[in-house]
């Protein structure tokens, strides 16, 4: 009989037979550690273009995983593991940002223009001066615009893909990243 926490190479286990083993009190901490690792990097970054600041990123992913860990055992399997953990990554880090409007009394807009201003003096920003002029340009979208074209541009995903996490249209993701584009490419030729 095969041990169930041998250690495997993490590209070995589909989604399927991680929440297998989830689903297994023997194997639940085994399995949900290998979600993290193969997971864990992916929705770092996405939720570090919505929040900017690494520090403020890796407490959003923590309250995310604390979300996935508390909820994985209902998940039905409806959609795609990764894209149930990114919608719950997505809902966490703008509930951060509104926290944070919230907290200081300041007007949405204005968290972005302190996002933006981050970016210069993020130690963690290691892009040149193209990605932070692309990086502000996309801070000045509105938050679901931004949001589409992250997620269409950096994180290559498919509309159909984006639609189910944000609960939208295709259609009107379509529209959002077109706007998105057409902005960007404006605020790069203005600056």
């Amino acid at each position: 009989m095969a041990n169930p926490l041998k250690k495997e190479p993490l590209e070995d286990f589909t989604d399927k037979e991680l929440l297998e083993k989830f689903r297994d009190p023997k194997t639940s901490n085994y399995a949900f550690n290998l979600i993290v690792k193969k997971y864990s990097k992916r929705l770092y970054w996405h939720v570090r273009k919505i929040v900017i600041d690494h520090d403020d990123s890796n407490d959003v992913i923590q309250n995310t995983f604390i979300k996935v860990w508390k909820n994985l055992g209902e998940f039905r399997e409806d959609s795609q593991l990764y894209t149930w953990m990114y919608r719950i990554a997505t809902n966490e880090a703008l509930s951060f940002l509104k926290q944070k409007k919230t907290k200081f009394l300041i007007p949405f807009g204005d968290v972005e223009h302190e996002l933006s201003n981050s970016l210069t003096t993020e130690n963690h920003f290691t892009g040149d001066e193209i990605q932070l002029k692309l990086q502000k340009a996309i801070l000045t979208l509105p938050q679901q615009q931004r949001l589409v074209f992250n997620m269409k541009y950096y994180d290559d995903l498919k509309y159909e893909e984006i639609a189910e996490i944000l609960n939208l249209t295709v259609g009107g993701l379509k529209a959002s990243y077109h706007h998105a584009v057409k902005k960007i490419e404006k605020y790069l030729l203005e600056n």
